[in-house]
C-alpha cells in the first residue's frame, strides 16, 4: 500500500527537507507519495510545523498520524480537531545540538569567560574558578533533552540534580520530583538550566518564589521555552544582586522585540532561539521510521501524552 505523505511547513523548508525525506524513505523501503499538495482525503501522515497554516484536521479523513517536525508541541496538543497520535521531533541532531549548547554556556559561566572576553581594560583578574564537583548544576526537566545536557554535564564532574514532575532514575543525575524535590533542587542550583517543555504546569515555574530559594549569585540558562520564566522576577531578581547572570535563548515573543528590556540588559545574554534546531538529515530518518511504524501497525516512536501537553 502507499502512503501519502503531505509536507506541512514554509515553503522554504520542503527545499531542505524533500531530499532527506526521500532518502529516509527510501532506506526503509517504503512505497509512499511525498509534497506539499495533496486532496485532504488523500493524506496518511502530516509531517508538520504549526506555522504551516494547517489548524483544522477535521478534512484528513485517512489521516493515521500527525509527526511534529519541532520538539515544542504546544503550538498543536491542544487542538481539538487533531483526533490521532501526535508524535514529537526527538532526533540525534536536535539532541546533541542541544547538549552542546548547555555545556558550552554552563561551562562559560563556571569558568568566567565573560570577565576575561569583555574585561579587556588592563586589570590583571586573579580570581580562579572552583573545579567542576564544587559547581552544583540544577536541570529542569528530565525529558531526552534535560537527559542528554545532564549526563554530559556530570561526565565533566559537576554534580547535577535534575528535577521532573513524574518519578524518574536517571545514572549519573539526582533525580528529583514533585513540589519538594523543585524546592530542594532551586535551593542547590549554582547554575539553573531549564529543560522544559510549555504547559500550563510549566508556564512561570521560575517566578519570584522560585529565585528567591536559588543561591545568591547563582545563573539561569534557559534554552527551553520563553513562558517557564516570569520576566519581570527575573528582571527585579538580577537587579537586586541576588540572581548573578541570565543567558536566555527563548523567549514569549520571538524575535524579541528590539525595545524589549532584555537586550540592554548587563546581566543578560540574548541568543536567538540557536541552542538548537532540527536537522533535515537526522529528523527525516525519525519521521521516515514513524511511517514504517504505522504502516506495520508498529507503536509510532515519542509520542505525545495530550494530558500532559508533550
Amino acid at each position: 500500500m502507499t502512503a501519502t505523505i503531505l509536507f506541512a511547513s514554509k515553503s522554504e523548508r520542503w527545499d531542505t527537507y524533500e531530499g532527506p525525506l526521500r532518502r529516509a524513505l527510501d532506506a526503509l523501503g517504503l512505497t509512499y507519495r511525498l509534497g506539499t499538495d495533496f486532496p485532504s482525503e488523500e493524506v496518511d501522515y502530516i509531517v508538520y510545523a504549526p506555522n504551516s497554516g494547517i489548524d483544522d484536521f477535521t478534512p484528513f479523513t485517512r489521516l493515521k498520524a500527525v509527526l511534529n517536525l519541532w520538539a515544542g508541541v504546544e503550538a498543536v496538543v491542544g487542538n481539538p480537531t487533531l483526533k490521532v497520535p501526535l508524535a514529537r521531533m526527538v532526533d540525534f541532531g536536535l539532541t546533541q545540538g542541544m547538549t552542546e549548547w548547555v555545556v558550552g554556556h554552563a561551562m562559560r559561566h563556571h569558568l568566567g569567560m565573560d570577565a576575561h572576553i569583555f574585561g579587556q581594560d588592563g586589570i590583571w583578574r586573579t580570581e580562579t574558578p572552583p573545579l567542576a564537583r564544587d559547581r552544583r548544576i540544577g536541570l529542569l526537566g528530565l525529558g531526552a533533552l534535560g537527559i542528554a545536557a545532564g549526563t554530559a554535564l556530570a561526565r565533566l564532574g559537576f554534580p547535577v540534580t535534575g528535577w521532573s514532575r513524574s518519578e524518574k532514575s536517571v545514572e549519573g543525575i539526582t533525580c528529583r520530583h514533585g513540589d519538594e524535590g523543585l524546592r530542594d533542587t532551586l535551593a542547590q542550583a549554582d547554575i539553573l538550566i531549564l529543560l522544559l517543555p510549555d504547559t500550563p504546569a510549566t508556564q512561570n515555574i521560575l517566578n519570584a518564589d522560585a529565585m528567591a530559594r536559588m543561591p545568591k549569585g547563582a545563573v539561569v540558562i534557559n534554552p527551553g521555552r520563553g513562558p517557564l520564566i516570569d520576566d519581570d522576577a527575573l528582571i527585579a531578581a538580577l537587579d537586586s544582586g541576588h540572581l548573578g547572570h541570565a543567558t536566555l535563548d527563548v523567549f514569549r515573543t520571538e524575535p524579541l522585540p528590539p525595545e524589549h528590556p532584555f537586550w540592554a540588559h548587563p546581566r543578560i545574554t540574548v541568543t536567538p532561539h540557536i541552542a538548537s534546531e532540527t536537522r533535515p538529515d537526522t529528523a527525516a530518518q525519525v519521521i521516515a521510521e514513524n511511517v514504517r511504524r504505522g504502516e506495520a501497525g508498529a507503536p509510532l516512536l515519542h509520542l505525545v501524552d495530550r494530558d500532559l501537553g508533550y
